[in-house]
């Protein structure tokens, strides 16, 4: 056996919290009422609380310095859109809009149904808004081209006639009114039957959509408007969903408004569960008052964190709301661990002296998960995600206040309560009661009245029945032969699961789970899933820096290049391109543009004739700065990941500075991001943490086993997500770091407990160890499941998926605290007590 021992940094610790136990037991008032001044004044932020909200879903919810937002920058400072010709394939943002999409059972271009269409659609052109008392209708407000509202293609084939659709015959995917005047129909409708000459014959769904100018003010109340229509819209040939460019967001901010009436449920389950767990038969002994005021300092905690951060002007992003549910079960662990101490000390000691004696027992270890757990969360505020960073730093400085209100008020309630206890006095009335029964009083009164008692053997109270059957039934059971191999064998199933579940993670947040579940949006985005699949965006694709186009040797060399991007297989042509058009114009009027003063002359002359093309070219000083052309790619060849990292990669390959762009791409980013920054945060996360119980257990091996149980903690919960179809996204993201303090906690606490013991046989030791925490250890995992339990119920994707990873947390990590880590102690023979008293 080794003698390399870490307790030279553990043992001050420990003599430094017994001195405050002590100083705490002598003045508990002190205690108490500086913290609540404390609180009362840092609450105060919460004033600022309506302002700091932040819930904007591109910057929380996509990486802050993600790739597309720096070529949306490139595009914007390039490619200035003009508002007299509006283009929806050249906006740089998802622009203003609303979007209806109609299905039909049988045909959507069925005279009934096209009917009830175009009357729905002269109905949202018609409906007036009000604002300021101007009334304004959509005319009003449109993107415009020629001077004209933008409309829609399909629409206009049929000249807003439903009759139309038996004389004009509409091809598909593309239909072209003129040569340079063409339609692509993919993603207005779905589902199409085409005749061999190409034209329509039927179709399921049909999506029409309708473009406001971006910087107006009238925008959003007509939306609104609109929005009030569709929502009271009854059809009887068509199903109708529909989108507005503000529905995301708006949804999105109704899943805070959801979850706010569900803390005073929590809190109120957390109190009765706390009372109950710590209920004794025994009127003076009895925790009831020390539990409820135990939740109450967690709350304290909460208030006091969250308004220390709002005061400093930090944004509160909607993944906060969830965290007060979180940090109550983490305060209430802690309470019972220090319950758990107190109980163990000598009743017929000073009160001073118990609290040096709970401070020396707890302190350390609660420190130890609150060092993990604050370091875990503070570790993760690197990470790219607003939405995470935020989370990461209103819990992790709620934990800290949770383990200061820990060791001052609630171990002041605990110094009091004990001068209570000294006392023999009711913990309901406060009036002393008898030790021992009188011959004469009922089995009622006995119950009610009578307390006090302890065991004369150590002095301490006497055992809780459940801490008695982890002492004399469970640790002994789970240390025959025969239950380590059990264990054994379920974890080896355990870690099969896992991996097996990891294999089938996906990456990337479905932007509908943003929005509560009875949101008008979701039908939007299930029809959109489900009939416009196929087709995917029109790509940028841009030439960044001056290129002599007008040399036929470097335009073939650019064609080459696109060539490369129309070989990937979700690219199905190039859609739109200046330079084509402009050869093929210059080519039929046999003009040679072989020198640049040629080319540069014919060129403005053909761009001040097409004024959308004249957008996709930069000039200065009469030299092309940038330019850009248009894919249209195919997305059910690819996934958004794979479509991005092509797109990116293929550009890389050509000699020249290219550069892909898209608005959706700003959300896509995180797929390429995500997986490399989780395995960072955990990788980082669990270093950290083992250099802390390194520090803090006393014994180098034991502290390994702590680290052990973060990874296989991260690798169930990982895993058992996937086969819970949760993806790997911002906010699966933030569970995985709690994974990591959680997996800690447990852990740590046993394997604290079994280092500290003084029993020379290894089985003697774990037996000691669950008999001290082994029902600590339970109650506060209860007490974090009981925290999120209410969660379970929230019709937002968010809050559930919250509380799902945490059960998962919760279940893992008790498991192995209570079950794996225990055995595997036991068949390490390496951890053997190695400092001394």
């Amino acid at each position: 056996m080794g003698s390399f021992s870490t307790d030279c940094i553990e043992k001050p610790i420990r003599r430094c919290f017994e001195r405050l136990g002590h100083f705490v037991g002598l003045y508990p008032w002190w205690f108490i009422v500086i913290p609540l001044l404390v609180s009362t004044g840092l609450g105060g932020g919460f004033y600022f609380l309506k302002e700091l909200k932040c819930n904007d879903i591109v910057e929380q919810f996509t990486p802050k310095s993600g790739r597309a937002k720096l070529e949306r920058r490139f595009i914007q400072e390039h490619f200035l859109q003009d508002d007299s010709q509006f283009s929806m394939v050249r906006l740089n943002t998802d622009g203003v809009f609303a979007s209806v999409i109609f299905i039909s059972l049988t045909n959507i271009l069925g005279l009934e149904a096209l009917k009830e269409i175009i009357e729905i659609d002269e109905e949202i052109r018609q409906t007036t808004a009000v604002y300021g008392g101007q009334r304004f209708k959509f005319e009003d407000i449109c993107a415009c081209a020629n001077e004209t509202c933008n409309s829609n293609a399909i629409l206009d084939v049929l000249t807003y006639n439903a009759s139309n659709i038996k004389f004009i015959n509409v091809t598909y995917p593309e239909h072209c009114f003129s040569k340079f005047s063409c339609i692509h129909l993919g993603n207005i409708l779905s589902e199409v039957e085409v005749a061999h000459d190409g034209g329509v014959r039927s179709a399921k769904a049909m999506r029409l959509s309708y473009y406001l100018q971006e910087n107006t003010t009238l925008a959003d109340v007509w939306l609104q408007t609109i929005i009030d229509l569709l929502f009271n819209k009854t059809t009887s040939e068509t199903k109708v969903s529909f989108f507005t460019s503000m529905s995301r967001q708006q949804e999105f901010e109704k899943s805070t408004r959801s979850v706010t009436e569900l803390f005073a449920i929590t809190y109120f389950l957390a109190i009765s569960f706390s009372i109950m767990s710590c209920l004794r038969f025994d009127s003076v002994r009895n925790k009831a008052w020390v539990a409820s005021l135990g939740v109450f300092s967690t709350a304290q905690a909460v208030l006091s964190s969250f308004g220390m951060l709002l005061l400093l002007n930090v944004p509160f992003v909607i993944t906060v709301a969830s965290s007060p549910f979180l940090i109550l079960g983490i305060g209430i662990d802690d309470m019972f661990i220090m319950i758990s101490s107190w109980q163990r000390t000598n009743t017929q000691d000073p009160v001073p002296k118990r609290m040096a004696d709970t401070y020396r027992e707890a302190a350390i270890s609660i420190t130890i998960t609150t060092l993990t757990d604050v370091l875990a969360f503070y570790l993760s505020f690197s990470n790219p995600f607003g939405s995470v960073q935020s989370f990461c730093l209103y819990a992790g400085t709620a934990i800290l206040f949770c383990y200061f209100y820990n060791i001052t008020f609630f171990g002041a309630c605990l110094a009091l309560n004990g001068k209570r206890e000294g006392a023999n006095r009711h913990w309901l009335t406060c009036m002393k009661v008898p030790v021992d029964v009188p011959p004469d009083w009922s089995r009622a009164s006995t119950l009610c009245c009578v307390g006090g008692s302890y065991d004369p053997n150590t002095g301490a109270e006497e055992e809780h029945p459940m801490t008695l059957f982890f002492r004399k039934y469970y640790g002994p059971i789970l240390t025959k032969f025969w239950s380590k191999a059990l264990v054994v064998f379920i974890y080896l199933a355990y870690i099969g699961v896992s991996i097996y579940g990891c294999l089938q993670l996906k990456e990337g947040i479905d932007l509908k789970n943003l929005a509560l579940d009875d949101s008008y949006i979701t039908e939007y985005y299930d029809d959109e899933n489900h009939y416009f699949h196929y087709y995917g965006p029109n790509v940028m694709l841009a030439i960044n820096g001056t290129f002599p186009y007008w040399e036929e040797n470097e335009r073939q060399a650019l064609e080459s290049c696109i060539g490369k991007f129309l070989e990937l297989d979700f690219v199905e042509k190039l859609s739109v391109s200046w330079l084509h058009f402009f050869e093929k114009n210059v080519e039929e009027r046999g003009i040679n543009i072989s020198s640049e003063a040629t080319f540069r002359t014919h060129l403005n002359e053909f761009l001040e004739q097409h004024p959308l093309l004249k957008q996709d070219v930069k000039t200065t000083n009469e030299s092309i700065d940038a330019s850009r052309m248009f894919l249209q790619t195919i997305v059910q060849n690819a996934s958004e990941k794979s479509m991005l990292n092509s797109l990116r990669e293929t550009a890389h390959r050509c000699p020249y500075s290219l550069l892909v762009y898209h608005p959706a791409f700003i959300y896509h980013d995180q797929y390429t991001v995500i997986g490399q920054i989780t395995l960072q945060t955990v990788a980082v996360s669990t270093v950290v943490m083992l250099f802390i119980a390194l520090v803090l257990i006393p014994n180098p091996l034991c502290a390994l086993w702590v680290a052990f149980a973060i990874a296989s903690v991260i690798l169930g919960v990982t895993g058992f997500m996937a086969l819970f179809e949760i993806n790997l996204d911002s906010i699966s993201m933030i569970n995985l770091v709690i994974s990591i303090g959680f997996s800690v906690d447990f852990s740590a606490h046993i394997s604290y407990s079994f280092v500290s013991s003084a029993k020379v046989d290894v089985n003697d030791r774990v037996v000691e160890a669950l008999g001290h925490l082994g029902y600590p250890i339970v109650q506060g995992a209860l007490s974090t499941i009981v925290g999120v339990v209410v969660l379970s119920a929230s019709s937002s994707y968010i809050f559930r998926t919250l509380f799902t990873i945490v059960v998962l947390v919760v279940s893992f990590g008790l498991l192995h605290g209570v079950v794996f880590i225990p055995v595997f102690l036991t068949l390490c023979g390496f951890c053997q007590k190695l400092w001394q008293h």
